[in-house]
């Protein structure tokens, strides 16, 4: 996301008023390298002011070394503005014009914004280039203030349900055995439901019972075929066996 989409026009208006007013104090009413009038430009990560033929010259050295803005036309941020506050010109060429020789010709700017940017020629000997300050960030639930605390705030718990607090407590103790007893099964919204009892003997036991049945039946039709064989067919007398 670009982060000049969250200023608002208010705020955009307000920064420009307070840009217009840094470059009407004294230190900033000449360019920071030429020393020519009334500059509209910045360097917004040096924390200077320049006019527009140096600012061409720091369009040149790139972004790592210098960030161009103008002060009138593009869309500051907060600590953009905040840094120009701090800083200024005099105050920035305190550093890069430390060792600078008085009344050092500069005639061939681009080579002097070269080499007093690039170069760091007159800078100190162990002197700390000033750097914009980290912006603080407000407090949320999962993040910490930006340059504070490095800490990790650990992330929230997810509460449980009062059904999933009384399932965890019954799986714990009562609900195996109640299972194994009871065949007790448990659906998705963590209730206890009873399995419907079966409607009569086991399968096995209902196929013995067919089998018995029918054995039974099988048996009790032999013997009426055996005796109505008898009273169909009597027995001849023993005398015309003889025959």
């Amino acid at each position: 996301m670009n982060d000049k989409a969250s200023v608002s026009k208010e705020l955009n208006a307000k920064h420009s008023k307070l840009l217009e007013g840094l470059l009407k104090l004294p230190q900033n009413r000449e360019c920071a390298d030429c020393r020519s009038k009334a500059p509209r430009w910045a360097s917004v990560n040096l924390g200077i002011f320049i006019c527009m033929q140096c600012s061409g010259i720091h369009r040149s050295l790139g972004v790592h070394i210098s960030k161009v803005r103008s002060t009138t036309l593009d869309t500051w941020l907060p600590e953009q503005v905040a840094f120009m506050e701090s800083m200024g010109n005099e105050k920035a060429n305190s550093y890069w014009e430390k060792e600078l020789p008085a009344h050092f010709d500069r005639s061939e700017i681009e080579k002097f914004i070269r080499a007093k940017y690039e170069g760091k020629m007159w800078v100190a000997k162990n002197a700390k280039q000033p750097a914009p300050k980290p912006v603080e960030m407000s407090i949320s639930s999962d993040k910490l203030v930006k340059g504070g605390s490095t800490s990790e705030v650990p992330k929230k718990t997810r509460r449980h349900s009062l059904e999933e607090a009384v399932l965890s407590k019954h799986l714990g103790h009562s609900a195996p055995s109640v299972a194994r007893s009871r065949g007790i099964s448990l659906d998705l919204n963590h209730k206890f439901t009873s399995s419907p009892p079966p409607n009569g003997p086991p399968p096995m036991m209902e196929c013995d019972t067919a089998s018995n049945k029918s054995n039974g039946t099988t048996d009790l039709f032999s013997l009426l075929y055996v005796h109505d064989a008898k009273q169909d067919y009597p027995t001849p007398p023993l005398w015309q066996t003889f025959d």
